[in-house]
């Protein structure tokens, strides 16, 4: 495969995972804060969706296409910004598979409240802060990994 090729599925497919992300968190967020079961609903089924048809195959694209571009280039794994970038991108992985286990988790459990007019158990509200929390962490991080990937800093975080 071409190196412009390859750079360039690589490019989409960061821009499908942070653009899947984003969207999708801040989907949830707000339906979320607004309260409303059938909304909430709607949108952790939504974001499990979205996580399955993009995230999840745009998160094992970007490792792929990384690896190769690393071999591609004649690069090595342990200079500045490839360790940073490879270190920060898993820590973000980290983050998000909690995530989707609690969304899957919150997903059921709005559906039950859905079905029944219950309101939602104390429980979904504990996963939705650390689902915040760990989202707070895991988008910054692959903010750097943007910047390392586009600035390719050789020895500290500035060129």
């Amino acid at each position: 495969m071409s190196y412009l090729l390859l750079k360039w599925i690589h490019i989409v497919s960061a821009t499908i995972l942070f653009g899947a992300g984003i969207g999708s968190a801040f989907h949830m967020f707000m339906a979320n804060r607004r309260g409303k079961i059938e909304e909430i609903y709607f949108a952790t089924r939504t974001v499990v969706l979205t996580d399955y048809m993009l995230t999840l195959p745009a998160v094992i694209i970007q490792l792929i296409t990384g690896v190769l571009l690393v071999q591609e280039l004649g690069r090595s794994f342990t200079e500045f910004w490839i360790a940073w970038g490879l270190a920060l991108y898993l820590f973000a992985g980290a983050c998000w598979i909690p995530v989707v286990w609690m969304q899957i988790r919150m997903r059921d459990m709005a559906k039950i409240s859905a079905q029944t007019g219950k309101p939602l158990p104390a429980g979904f509200w504990k996963m939705d802060r650390w689902w915040i929390i760990l989202g707070w962490l895991a988008f910054p991080a692959i903010l750097i990994v943007f910047y390392l990937m586009v600035f390719k800093p050789m020895d500290g975080f500035f060129p």
